[in-house]
This record gives C-alpha cells, structure tokens and sequence, in this order.
C-alpha cells in the first residue's frame, strides 16, 4: 500500500527548519525565487486509517474552502489551492512574517483497496480532511485438500 511518494529533499528541508528555530537561514520554500522559478509552499499532511476508510488530513490555516480544489485522478489525489496574503492596516509595522502564501499542491497515490468513488472532503477549523473509503476485499475462503 503506497499513500505518498517520497520526496527526500522535502523531509530534509523540513528537518532542518526544525533543527534551527532561531531562523538563521531561510528554508528554500520560503523564498520567492531562485533562478527565475517560482517555488510553492506544501501544507502538512497526516495519512491514518481506520477499519472503514484512510484520512488524509492536510492542514490549511488561513485558507478559505473555497480556495482549495481536491480532484481524483488515475488513482492520484490532489490537493491544490492558494493561501493569500491578508490585508494589513498601513499602520501596522510587521517584524517577522513566517507564514507562507501563494499557492500550493500535493498528491497522494490511492491504496489498491480504496473506493475512487465514495471519496470525499471536508474543511473545518483550518484542516481538510479527505475521507477514503475502503473496498469490501473478498478473502478466498480455504479449500479442503482430501488426504489420500
């Protein structure tokens, strides 16, 4: 059962964002660019399962449901939106913005057992949560072999 891919680069760079609070060096995510190219923020994402579905749940503080479009695809979800910049007061005087805005995307592959056509998804309090629900998975029942 494979629910994400991989993305080494992505775990490290969280990884040492979490090794140094103090914010001496910026994540790469959270410049505005690097060679021309536009980066994208990631929200976190949670994957568990119960005995009747898989829960993704990804969270998405500050951002309208409105904004986020969730589509099934080839046996891949996507999770995709924007987060926008809020309007601030001109007398307000910022002096450290940690949170990121633009837009953003992950993709998370279906387990063999899902059912593609019961999912759906629901926001509340800053988290989506995508419900998953499993396929009825027939067990062969045990075939008697005759001792000879």
């Amino acid at each position: 059962m494979k629910l994400t891919q991989w993305e080494p680069f992505r775990d490290m760079e969280q990884f040492l964002a979490r090794m140094n609070p103090a914010g001496f060096w910026p994540p790469a995510r959270a410049l505005p660019e690097i060679s021309g190219a536009r980066l994208q923020w990631a929200p976190s994402a949670d994957i568990s399962e119960t005995e009747q579905e898989y829960l993704i749940r990804a969270e998405l503080p500050a951002v309208r449901k409105e904004d986020v479009q969730v589509t099934l695809e080839d046996g891949m979800i996507t999770i995709r939106g924007e987060r926008r910049q809020q309007q601030t007061e001109k007398t307000e005087k910022f002096h450290r913005v940690e949170s990121f805005t633009g837009e953003f995307s992950r993709r998370f592959s279906l387990p063999d057992d899902a059912d593609a056509g019961g999912v759906r998804a629901e926001s509340k309090d800053g988290v989506l949560t995508v419900h998953i629900p499993k396929r009825a998975v027939a067990k062969p029942a045990p075939l008697q072999i005759k001792v000879d």
